[in-house]
C-alpha cells in the first residue's frame, strides 16, 4: 500500500534560504509538529513498524532524564493539533487512543506523531554531539543501528557535502540552539520507491539512477529544538512522500535536473 500525501507544502529548491546547505532559518516553538492529510496512515504504518521490528527503529529508550523531557514538551504540544488528553494518555486527531508510558517514552511518541525523533547529547570532554537516542520509523537510505552512539561527523561521513566546514558550522549550530527557537531545514530526495520504511546500510548505499524522471519525491522537514532541562538537542523529522504529478505546476517547473539530490 502506497502512504502518500496529496500535495507538498515546501519546496526545498523554491527558496533561496532553504537550498543553500545548510539550509537552516528559524522557526517558532509552537510550530515544529505538523499533522498532514497522511496521518492516520502513517501513524499505522509507525504502529507497525514498532510492533514487528522494534529493535530497527528504537534505540536508547527508556525513562531517562532526556527522553522523558522530550515526551513532556511534545505532549506540551499537542492540544490545538487536534490531540485530546485521556486518561493516561492522548487521542489522536484520526480518533485512535494512546495510553504513555513512561518508561518507554520514544515507543510512546513513536505512536503518538508522524515526527521521526532523535537526541542528541555532547558528553562532557566531546568536541560534538552524540546520537543517545531515538525513534526512527521512516529511515532515508540509512540505518539507526549504524549511527547510534556516533557524534554528528561520523553518523553524516557518508554524505559528500558534509565536509569540515559544514560540520564545524553544524556544530556550532547545535551549541548555539536556544528552547526558545528551534532551527528548521528541509531535504528533497529522488526515489523510484515511495515505501517510508526504506533502511540501507553504509557498505549498501541506494542506487540514485536518473532522477530527473523519478516519480516520487521525498521530503524531510528537519527541526533541531534544545530541550530546556536536560539540554539535549532533538532533532525531529517528518516525512512527506508525494507523486511527482501532485506537485504545483511551479514545483514541477524548479524539479532539479538529472543527477540533481537536494540534500
Amino acid at each position: 500500500m502506497v502512504i502518500a500525501q496529496s500535495f507538498l507544502p515546501v519546496a526545498k529548491w523554491g527558496d533561496p534560504r532553504l537550498s543553500r546547505l545548510p539550509g537552516i532559518v528559524p522557526v517558532a516553538a509552537g510550530d515544529w509538529l505538523v499533522v498532514d492529510d497522511a496521518f492516520a496512515a502513517q501513524m499505522a504504518e509507525r504502529a507497525r513498524l514498532l510492533a514487528e521490528r522494534p529493535d530497527d527503529v528504537l534505540a536508547g529508550d527508556g525513562p531517562g532524564a532526556a527522553a522523558l523531557e522530550l515526551l513532556e514538551v511534545v505532549e506540551a504540544d499537542l492540544p490545538g493539533r487536534g490531540y485530546a488528553a485521556v486518561r493516561g494518555g492522548w487521542r489522536r486527531p484520526d480518533g485512535v487512543t494512546v495510553l504513555v508510558d513512561r518508561d518507554r517514552p520514544l515507543w510512546s511518541l513513536g505512536h503518538l506523531v508522524q515526527e521521526d525523533l532523535c537526541l542528541h547529547e555532547r558528553p562532557a570532554g566531546s568536541a560534538e554531539h552524540v546520537l543517545t537516542a531515538a525513534v526512527l520509523c521512516f529511515p532515508a537510505s540509512w540505518t539507526l543501528a549504524e549511527k547510534i552512539g556516533r557524534p554528528l561527523g561520523r553518523i553524516h561521513a557518508p554524505v559528500p557535502e558534509y565536509d569540515a566546514g559544514l560540520a564545524a558550522r553544524v556544530q556550532r549550530l547545535f551549541d548555539a540552539i536556544r528552547p526558545e527557537a528551534p532551527l528548521l531545514r528541509y531535504n528533497a530526495m529522488f526515489y523510484a520507491d515511495p515505501a517510508l520504511y526504506q533502511p540501507r546500510t553504509e557498505a549498501d548505499p541506494r542506487e540514485t539512477g536518473d532522477q530527473a524522471r523519478a516519480p516520487w519525491l521525498r521530503s524531510e522537514r528537519q527541526c533541531l529544538r534544545r530541550l530546556p532541562v536536560s539540554g539535549a538537542v532533538a532533532f525531529s523529522i517528518h516525512t512527506w512522500v508525494v507523486a511527482r504529478e501532485d506537485l504545483s505546476a511551479e514545483q514541477r517547473a524548479g524539479w532539479p535536473g538529472e543527477g540533481a539530490r537536494a540534500g
